[in-house]
């Protein structure tokens, strides 16, 4: 039996409001579209890797370091429809949706968000959770919580705080990681959704596909020595630290 093949997408635009430009803001020199791209290129599951943009800008920058990229509309609201737009196009079975604002994703964390599509044949998108081992994150509504079955189907995601610690049981408490694997025809599904009450009342995507009966199949990842992990860029000061980030990095490799 093959294989499904795994494509690796990027949504990146333009026009971010906090950032202008952001995908190609420089990180020590290089634009950041090209951190993540090479960081995704590492990953060993992935059998092909794109650039969604709705700007040539954008495009051209990809072109010029030997990346491959895909014009798509500039309507989009979200990079979940952006990526479907160019999946369409593309002969895969599996589309994963990576965040064109983390120049420090970990390749790893690629890998383990498709293994469970390649695991569980019922399962139609991936994604993972973390444990919170600091306070401040328990109660963080940017922080965004997963509860799951004991199958790890995930059963829900709040800003609130759950579980409800009513009784001091020793329940770990998880945040979830906003990287996505699906697959094609469920992705192409997923953008056809009505928006739904939870998912407004909670400003989360995710709460659509479960609302409307989706099997989303979450894995648990520890955080180890990943200190970058999920660090995204959407501010000056973000991309100050970013900046002295990957420095530091250099200088501790040399």
């Amino acid at each position: 039996m093959q294989k499904p093949l795994v494509a690796g997408i990027i949504p990146a635009r333009f026009g971010s409001s906090r950032l202008p430009g952001k995908p190609l803001a420089l990180i020590c020199g290089k634009p950041m579209i090209r951190h993540v791209y090479e960081q995704c290129r590492q990953a060993t599951l992935l059998h092909d890797l794109w650039v969604a943009t709705d700007d040539e800008r954008i495009r051209e920058v990809v072109s010029d370091f030997g990346g491959k990229a895909l014009m798509t509309r500039s309507d989009h609201t979200c990079g979940t429809d952006r990526i479907a737009e160019a999946a369409e196009t593309l002969e895969v079975d599996i589309v994963v949706n990576i965040q064109g604002d983390q120049p420090f994703i970990d390749p790893a964390m690629i890998d383990q968000t498709v293994k469970p599509l390649l695991d569980h044949p019922q399962a139609q998108v991936a994604t993972l959770m973390k444990p919170i081992v600091d306070e401040e994150g328990l109660t963080d509504p940017a922080v965004v919580k997963a509860v799951t079955d004991l199958k790890g189907r995930a059963l829900y995601f709040s800003r609130s705080l759950i579980p409800y610690p009513r009784e001091k049981t020793g329940q770990t408490v998880y945040e979830h990681i906003g990287l996505y694997a699906y697959r094609k025809e469920v992705l192409l599904q997923l953008t056809a959704l009505k928006a739904t009450g939870l998912e407004k009342t909670e400003s989360l995507e995710q709460l659509r596909w479960l609302e409307h009966g989706y099997h989303i199949q979450v894995d648990i990842v520890s955080e180890g020595d990943h200190s970058f992990r999920g660090f995204s860029v959407d501010t000056e000061a973000d991309l100050l630290r970013a900046n002295k980030m990957y420095n530091d990095r250099q200088k501790a490799d040399h």
